[in-house]
């Protein structure tokens, strides 16, 4: 006991209901053990009162644009659809400077970190416009959050790859620079199967997971999901796949989405749901019956798919809304997914906890001794209190590290 940096004491365990108290030392969960609230402990440990909170691992966001965040003021309108978003987007690009990056993103991991994310997986736009000033920004900002969050990048192609000559080479310079995943966009491009064999050649060459945006459409014919199943199990990358959006798979019909969805659970390809933003661009052309334009995620789960949840974009073209919480994500996704039931609670949680985790670095985050000190604490007193009410008090530590004081911290 003697050796603790810190103790939690009383916080609740949302998944068995109890108050624990929670040991960090080393960065490290050192014990966790039934409150007790006589317990006499040493001056030199430093407390935290947890009544009134539920802890959880640290958030984790999988999938945002740090570089195109809060550009809303300075779009001509408002976008009608994905495709003129692109293009709004793309003719802003060529007033960017990296003071304006660095600014724009510091405002999301701000506000990241206040609501409880450690880990934060962030869209880096490399192109010939840009070239790499947005991935060196970001380069910058993960080194200057560090002991915030664990920021991953992934080197991201917006515009394109063979219909914009030189990104290529820019993807290839990333890569060696430090991207932590290779990212790709086969539906903006000349040829989807060409830019897929690509990126997963690529991906092999330099060990690097593979993060697409893919299939963000209403068209039940845009399926390029087959492709990227294919290509999973021919380099051997199951479990080191993820997809964001996959939205055509939500206008296929019942049995060719079910096999499809059996396909992504076998190939261990990992979903992120992007609801904030697949909801506003999607169904746009229906006049009735209006497609709600999500992937199928009850589907996905059923057949065992790893299924997390993302912000994507805040406050621009694509997303003209937001707030940077990733339980506000949540909510939105319960509300529209059907998933109503205290079960369904807990793995809406799961998808910001623990599998999003396991999707990011490849192994699961939990509340467990010996693991990584990564932990949100929540003002509520259930777990359908956390992702209902969402509250704003929260209180958060990294690698055992309190990040921010609060008045019930004591020393």
């Amino acid at each position: 006991m003697e050796r603790l940096d810190w103790l939690i004491r009383g916080a609740l365990d949302p998944r068995s209901g109890e108050r624990v108290d929670i040991g960090l030392q080393g960065g490290r969960i050192a014990l966790i053990r039934p409150i007790a609230e006589t317990m006499p402990l040493p001056s030199s440990i430093r407390t935290f009162d947890g009544d009134g909170y539920a802890v959880l691992p640290g958030l984790a966001e999988t999938h945002i644009h740090l570089d195109k965040a809060f550009l809303s003021s300075r779009l001509p309108g408002v976008a009608a659809g994905l495709q003129q978003a692109i293009e709004m987007t793309a003719a802003l690009k060529s007033s960017y400077t990296a003071d304006d990056i660095k600014a724009r993103s510091r405002e999301v991991l701000n506000r990241a970190s206040a609501f409880g994310v450690t880990l934060l997986r962030a869209q880096v736009e490399i192109d010939p416009i840009l070239g790499l000033m947005s991935f060196e920004s970001a380069l910058e900002l993960k080194r200057e959050y560090v002991s915030a969050m664990d920021v991953q990048l992934v080197a991201f192609p917006q515009e394109g790859i063979f219909w914009q000559p030189g990104t290529a080479e820019l993807l290839e310079r990333a890569v060696r620079m430090g991207a932590d995943a290779v990212g790709g966009i086969p539906y903006n491009d000349r040829d989807s199967s060409e830019h897929l064999d690509y990126l997963f050649r690529l991906a092999e060459v330099s060990g690097l997971p593979v993060d697409l945006h893919l299939d963000f459409s209403d068209d039940p014919r845009q399926l390029a999901i087959q492709d990227v199943i294919a290509l999973t199990r021919k380099y051997g990358m199951q479990g080191r796949v993820a997809v964001g959006h996959l939205t055509s798979l939500g206008s296929v019909e019942l049995d060719a989405a079910r096999r499809i969805a059996a396909g992504i659970a076998e190939a261990g390809i990992h979903v992120f749901t992007l609801p904030a933003t697949d909801l506003y661009l999607n169904g746009r052309q229906d006049t009735c019956r209006v497609r709600r334009g999500l992937t199928p995620v009850r589907l996905l789960l059923e057949e065992g798919a790893s299924v997390c949840f993302g912000s994507n974009n805040i406050r621009n073209a694509f997303t003209p809304f937001g707030t940077g919480d990733p339980l506000d994500i949540g909510l939105l996704l319960a509300q529209t997914a059907y998933m109503g039931t205290s079960e369904d609670v807990m793995t809406v949680l799961g998808m910001c906890t623990t599998q999003a985790t396991l999707a990011i670095r490849g192994k699961k985050s939990d509340i467990l001794e010996g693991a990584t000190a990564d932990l949100a604490l929540v003002r509520a007193d259930s777990a359908a209190g956390i992702l209902y009410d969402r509250p704003r008090d929260r209180v958060v530590w990294k690698d055992g590290q309190l990040v921010g004081e609060r008045a019930n911290a004591s020393a």
